[in-house]
């Protein structure tokens, strides 16, 4: 497989290699020697979902409270949808600014987002669906989201993907301004210190 790091620091585009025949498609949708090698650390996975979206829906900005937050290794088995991470940490060069990755079901892609960073993704497809792999349990008290529509960030969805259904928590959701005076996200600095500890470093 090859892995990609991506314009935000600290998340990463990997595009396994398919073989095919007249059977069919076999790949390796997920090494974590491979990702450890990237990464500086082996991914402690805890949790894995998976979700159904039509065309159009838009999960995300969410988030979780570090540590132990929530590092996502995420690829969609069905249709496709455009996947996002978002710098939220304060302080960090690419701050406000964000990357994407198409996950499909033809060039089978993931990406992984690492824990303090944000993360969305538009359905591109009817019964788009995703697979997320995550290195803690669902903590609904520790878990939070920012507006997919703030103009701030000013994520771009396709023309293809219509018109955006989010859900109420999605939409009631502050924007990156109002998360960051409510104290709600993690800072550049803090998120330096808990990777380097997750990879055996000192800071």
């Amino acid at each position: 497989m090859q892995i990609r790091e991506l314009k935000i620091p600290d998340s990463y585009e990997i595009t396994p290699k398919q073989f095919g025949d007249d059977r069919g498609v076999f790949l390796e949708w997920y090494r974590f020697d491979k990702l450890a090698e990237v990464v500086g650390h082996p991914i402690d996975l805890r949790q894995a979902n998976t979700s159904v979206s039509k065309r159009g829906v838009v999960r995300g900005i969410h988030f979780a409270d570090v540590p132990l937050g929530q590092a996502k290794y995420v690829t969609a088995t069905h249709g496709a949808v455009l996947d996002y991470v978002i710098d939220i940490r304060v302080g960090s060069p690419t701050y406000g600014q964000w990357d994407t990755v198409l996950l499909d079901d033809t060039d089978r892609r993931a990406i992984y987002i690492a824990e303090g960073l944000g993360h969305a993704f538009v359905a591109l497809t009817d019964d788009a669906t995703v697979s997320y792999l995550v290195t803690d349990t669902f903590n609904a008290e520790r878990e939070h989201g920012i507006d997919p529509l703030d103009s701030e960030i000013g994520l771009v969805f396709p023309a293809e993907a219509g018109e955006p259904l989010l859900s109420p928590k999605d939409t009631e959701a502050p924007s990156l301004s109002q998360a960051a005076s409510a104290g709600l996200l993690p800072t550049w600095d803090d998120m330096r210190a808990y990777y380097a500890s997750l990879d055996g470093k000192t800071v």
